[in-house]
């Protein structure tokens, strides 16, 4: 895959210099990181892991090495394809409940999948009420090449990265939870889960803070208490650990909705509105 990538994007940049200057930095980073992963394949347990993270990491840190500047980027598609991504993992989360109910259907389960949607739509609409849009129109009127595509690196490409990375583990820890709602949840899946959403909150606040120069604070003290809770987690049922994170979260997107509700209904309703 990496070397069909490597040679469409060499044909493409045959009559364009600054292309082909970021194709060949890519094509050195690519062949780093794959060669790393071929040489893992003869090691066993820690070194083996240790081998892929260093190949993961020089992976995805080659745009920033090697420059960003020869890119053709078209600032609607690129956000769609992410914002894509965050639909898709966040989609995936819901059958992750349908997993963990299909056992069977008691009082206990129902509600806990009515309380896991509500957090995954608190989730949703953490991503796509306001932020999804204000940054694809800040990146959209970005002119200077070098820093639009410098944006789209660092705030796709990079940022988008714990977001889905948060939502991964969330699914994890919504499964168990439906499946044993009067348990306690163990340590793994209770760290998954308040670990998981508070990543996500955090890709969140370094997402806004790259794209729109602005710090959420309560996003930022919303995770940190979801964080907290992991220590309740392993004590307390696994429903009102749930019920916990999700009244959290909605929590902090009501009061985004009233607290901003000016510059949201700008933003959602007027052409350019930022």
């Amino acid at each position: 895959m990496r070397l069909a990538h490597i040679a469409l994007f060499l044909l493409a940049s045959r009559d364009d210099p600054g292309l082909r200057k970021s194709t060949v930095g890519l094509g050195m980073s690519s062949a780093i990181a794959v060669g790393l992963l071929t040489g893992a394949s003869f090691l066993d347990s820690t070194a083996q892991g240790a081998v892929w993270a260093v190949a993961l990491a020089l992976d995805r840190a080659g745009p920033f090495f090697f420059g960003v500047e020869g890119w053709k980027l078209v600032p609607g598609h690129f956000a769609e394809r992410h914002a894509l991504v965050v639909l898709i993992a966040l989609g995936e989360s819901i059958v992750a409940i349908g997993v963990g109910a299909e056992k069977s259907l008691t009082a206990g389960v129902a509600a806990a999948t009515v309380v896991a949607i509500a957090l995954l739509a608190a989730m949703w609409w953490a991503y796509f009420d306001v932020d999804a849009a204000v940054t694809a129109r800040r990146l959209a009127a970005t002119s200077e090449v070098g820093e639009r595509n410098s944006m789209a690196r660092d705030a796709y490409s990079y940022l988008h990265f714990p977001m889905v990375l948060g939502i991964v583990p969330a699914a994890l820890g919504l499964e168990t939870t439906i499946g044993h709602v009067d348990d306690p949840l163990g340590r793994v899946p209770a760290f998954a889960l308040v670990g998981g959403v508070a990543l996500y909150l955090l890709g969140h606040v370094a997402f806004r803070l790259r794209t729109v120069r602005s710090l959420s604070p309560q996003r930022l003290l919303v995770s940190l208490l979801i964080l907290a809770l992991f220590p309740v987690a392993s004590e307390v049922p696994a429903l009102v650990t749930l019920a916990l994170v999700t009244i959290a979260t909605c929590a902090l997107i009501a009061y985004e909705a009233l607290h901003f509700a000016a510059d949201r209904d700008r933003v959602r309703h007027q052409p350019g509105g930022r």
